[in-house]
């Protein structure tokens, strides 16, 4: 006997993931780390499945700033493992890329099956980009998630683990504000005991043209200090200033009040498929049961037909089942009659 349907593929998809285990493609030793702040990030699905939408929208609310390039490709059909393979490839010999993020959203095993081909597979193993397997749902598993350097359970999953939240972002520009505190302090403090010692060494000498030669040098020393620290402050405050206009930019609750007005308007369009969808479920159950209604041997027999059996209850069309003396049941459209065979009357056709 050989497994049909999604049996037939269930067979198929351990074969191949055993085969492809046997060669060391799964091995832990394989997978590359992902970069702990990557520059750009490329996306490879369908241009237009939720997936896309769900990877943009998370990479938007943590990191805005951060990069992001599309690499369109099917993902679902007899030329998706192809095209699959062939945008990984071309994301590699662009290098434009520090992770990519391959997937798509969820569905059957036949809807998936791409991701289990083996030239998507190999393609996989062999980019020098580390890759983040993002195919269906949690409950989804493909061959691809096995020899990707990570798996994620979702799309929206996937685009957490390859970008920053802000505020990681904000406590940077903290971290290098007090960096920059302590610079300032120590330049200070070194070019304040540079001062002192030339004045010690002043106090030391006697004559009073070199004495004077000294303090406009020291003068000139300290105008020089004082306008390169104002410089500097003035370029660090107007640096920390265009971070602090940033960050106003990306605030999400602008991007808050979108989303749910998308989320209102799919909630309508939601209700209204699901109404559509019952009135033409309802309007097919009256037409079955019209349907079966018709061919009903209940109504058969409320048309003055009846249904004779044997004490086997076995139906009786031919007269030559019966004996006399055996025992019969009538069923009716109200009830059953049991009666016992005296005669038999041949019709003469049946001869």
């Amino acid at each position: 006997m050989q497994p049909e349907g999604d049996g037939r593929l269930q067979q198929a998809f351990e074969q191949r993931k055993q085969a492809l285990a046997a060669e060391g493609l799964f091995a832990q030793t394989a997978k590359q780390a992902l970069s702990d702040q990557p520059k750009r990030v490329g996306i490879i699905t369908s241009k237009t499945g939720a997936a896309l939408h769900d990877i943009l929208n998370v990479l938007k609310r943590r990191d805005p700033s951060l990069p992001v390039v599309i690499y369109p490709t099917l993902v679902q059909g007899q030329d998706a493992a192809v095209s699959i393979a062939q945008a990984i490839g071309r994301a590699n010999s662009r290098h434009e890329c520090d992770v990519l993020i391959v997937g798509r959203g969820g569905g059957s095993l036949e809807d998936l099956w791409c991701f289990n081909e083996e030239i998507v597979v190999r393609t996989i193993a062999a980019s020098q980009i580390p890759i983040v397997s993002a195919v269906g749902h949690e409950v989804d598993v493909t061959i691809a998630d096995f020899v990707a350097d990570v798996r994620a359970p979702t799309p929206s999953a996937a685009a957490e683990l390859v970008s920053r939240d802000l505020s990681y972002r904000l406590q940077q520009y903290q971290q290098r504000e007090q960096a920059l505190k302590n610079a300032i302090g120590t330049l200070l403090y070194r070019q304040q005991r540079a001062l002192t010692q030339h004045e010690h060494r002043l106090s030391h000498q006697h004559p009073r043209r070199r004495l004077q030669q000294q303090s406009q040098h020291i003068d000139e020393l300290q105008r020089r200090i004082h306008q390169g620290l104002t410089k500097q402050l003035s370029r660090y405050n107007h640096q920390l200033n265009a971070l602090d206009s940033r960050l106003q930019r990306v605030t999400p609750e602008h991007r808050i009040h979108q989303h749910q007005a998308q989320l209102a308007q799919h909630h309508q369009r939601l209700v209204h498929a699901m109404n559509s969808q019952l009135s033409h479920a309802q309007q097919r159950l009256l037409t079955l049961v019209a349907t079966l209604d018709a061919v009903s041997p209940l109504a058969t027999l409320s048309r003055g037909y009846s249904i004779s059996r044997d004490s086997d209850g076995r139906i009786i069309n031919n007269i030559n089942q019966l004996h006399e003396g055996d025992i019969l049941r009538t069923q009716l459209s109200n009830g059953e009659i049991t009666s016992v065979v005296q005669q038999r009357h041949p019709s003469q056709s049946a001869d």
